[in-house]
């Protein structure tokens, strides 16, 4: 209901149509996956950038993808600090010379709620989806029409565009989803990773959704959010499938919980597996 109703405000307040680019700037919040499924659903292109990522690197990627508009948050949390996002994106829309552009703005009021914004060009996403009380159908589209740019980190050089096509995208994750992880429909499931990177698209988002199961957002790390058992905690109150996740994520757990004192704390009993990825083990 949430993406639908987000998808009609896409398309009736933002006049966002097929083709169009959305940028997403976004911390760890279910929020941004909405805003990516309401993409999809009216065929337009979304580009999600990792919320750590300065006004430069923003500045960047809205110049090569050249969205229609962008949707982003008013803060994201990280360990002992918080990271208040509009003056990042003014920064990069002034750097890019597109001060004009609309933004839709989740507030965060139990976090910062921003005040003194620019009315016209920062709209509110809680008002709209307030206001807007049915949604809007799925927009049929091509096999190759394409899902979403997601641009490469830009350590080598100029960041580049990676274009992933809708069809290719669904049945690639259904088939990995199911073979590979054995991730069936009514199962939960855990990937540490940010919709930033593809682990993220890949598998927060579309993956176990088209698998029909349940997905774990998590804005937090491995330790120090609040201790090395949160990983734990997680699978406790949740009973995920599995953790999906990089080898250093295990790493870092081990280094500051090495005798495993933590994990003794939580019923781990769900988890049927733990799967690395993205680096040498």
């Amino acid at each position: 209901d949430r993406v639908s109703r987000l998808a009609k405000i896409l398309v009736d307040t933002f006049e966002v149509t097929q083709g169009d680019r959305v940028l997403i700037y976004m911390p760890m919040i279910p929020e941004a996956a909405f805003a990516m499924l309401a993409c999809a659903r009216i065929g337009a292109i979304h580009s999600v950038v990792f919320g750590g990522f300065a006004a430069p690197e923003l500045s960047n990627r809205i110049d090569d993808c050249k969205p229609k508009m962008i949707i982003t948050a008013s803060c994201g949390l990280e360990p002992n600090k918080i990271i208040r996002y509009t003056p990042i994106v003014d920064e990069a829309l002034e750097i890019s010379k597109l001060t004009d552009l609309r933004r839709l703005i989740v507030q965060r009021h139990d976090v910062v709620f921003e005040t003194k914004l620019n009315k016209d060009l920062y709209l509110d996403y809680y008002e709209l989806m307030a206001d807007t009380e049915t949604g809007i159908d799925c927009v049929p589209v091509p096999a190759n029409q394409e899902l979403y740019i997601l641009y490469t980190s830009g350590t080598t050089g100029q960041p580049k565009g990676i274009v992933r096509d809708t069809g290719g995208t669904t049945v690639a994750l259904n088939y990995i989803m199911d073979i590979v992880f054995n991730l069936q429909i009514g199962d939960t499931w855990f990937s540490g990773s940010d919709v930033g990177w593809v682990v993220g698209h890949s598998f927060i988002v579309y993956g176990p959704l088209i698998r029909g199961t349940t997905t774990i957002f998590y804005e937090g790390k491995p330790v120090m959010t609040p201790d090395p058992g949160a990983f734990w905690r997680i699978v406790e109150q949740y009973k995920p499938h599995s953790i999906y996740c990089a080898p250093t994520a295990i790493r870092i757990i081990k280094k500051c919980d090495y005798n495993g004192e933590y994990i003794k704390k939580y019923d781990t009993s769900s988890l049927k597996s733990i799967l690395l990825v993205g680096e040498r083990c």
